[in-house]
């Protein structure tokens, strides 16, 4: 009997504790503190990827624009655009290095034409009125100043037959070669489209080989013979015109 009794005691006791043990794990509110991230598991906030909107143009005149860069998934471009918005002229002989060419909707020397060599570079129209993208069978036409702005075509008269001309395009490099020199008249509707021709100086002719024209004003020649008339972007009524034709491509290496 007393042995139940002392079992009957000791029972309760470890009853009674483990009922405060039980009441001991479950007063405190607090929320218990977050564990410190480890390097794995932190987050960096994404940026937006601006591959596909940023300009590949050049900041400055003369200064080449970077290729984007390619994605995992694709090839790296190696071909240049079929006809970007600038282009880098050089003509050794005349000093002329690295040039830009800015591509409009237009022809030669109209009103976007002249701002654009007013604003110091050279201009090359496209479309029904103007020429062939570069490299491509057909007339390129290249148009500058020569006596304002920037000067590029200053010495371009004076370009001898046989000379090269370089047109870095994306990353190809065009090599034309000098063959002829003729003169326009923009008082003569048949001399303009002469100069446009896709054979420039040849109205009707299909082309089958890349050409270019470089042209720029016969202000100094023109004055010369007494002849001041001018148009409304002040353009001479003659122009000089130097036609090559394309003779050697090449794929630039980075």
């Amino acid at each position: 009997m007393r042995a139940l009794q002392r079992f009957g005691r000791t029972a309760t006791v470890l009853a009674l504790a483990t009922v405060a043990a039980g009441c001991s794990s479950t007063v405190s509110m607090e929320p218990a503190p977050s564990p410190a991230a480890s390097p794995s598991s932190t987050i960096t906030p994404s940026t937006p990827s601006t591959e596909s909107t940023e300009s590949t143009e050049p900041a400055s005149p003369g200064a080449a624009a970077s290729p984007p860069a390619a994605s995992a998934s694709s090839p790296t471009q190696t071909t240049p655009p079929p006809d970007p918005r600038r282009s880098f002229l050089t003509i050794p002989r005349l000093g002329l290095r690295g040039f830009p060419v800015i591509r409009y909707r237009g022809s030669p020397d109209d009103a976007e034409g002249t701002r654009l060599q007013n604003d110091g570079s050279l201009a090359s129209p496209r479309g029904p009125g103007g020429g062939a993208a570069p490299g491509v069978i057909g007339n390129h036409i290249v148009t500058g100043h020569r006596l304002s702005s920037t000067e590029p075509f200053r010495y371009l008269p004076s370009l001898p037959r046989g000379s090269r001309v370089l047109l870095r395009v994306g990353d190809t490099l065009l090599v034309y070669e000098v063959r002829r020199t003729r003169r326009t008249s923009f008082r003569s509707p048949s001399s303009l489209a002469a100069q446009r021709a896709p054979v420039p100086g040849r109205p009707g002719r299909e082309a089958t080989r890349a050409m270019i024209t470089l042209s720029t004003c016969a202000t100094i020649e023109d004055h010369a013979a007494g002849n001041y008339w001018a148009d409304e972007f002040d353009n001479p009524e003659h122009r000089i015109d130097k036609i090559g034709v394309l003779v050697a491509s090449r794929t630039l290496s980075n």
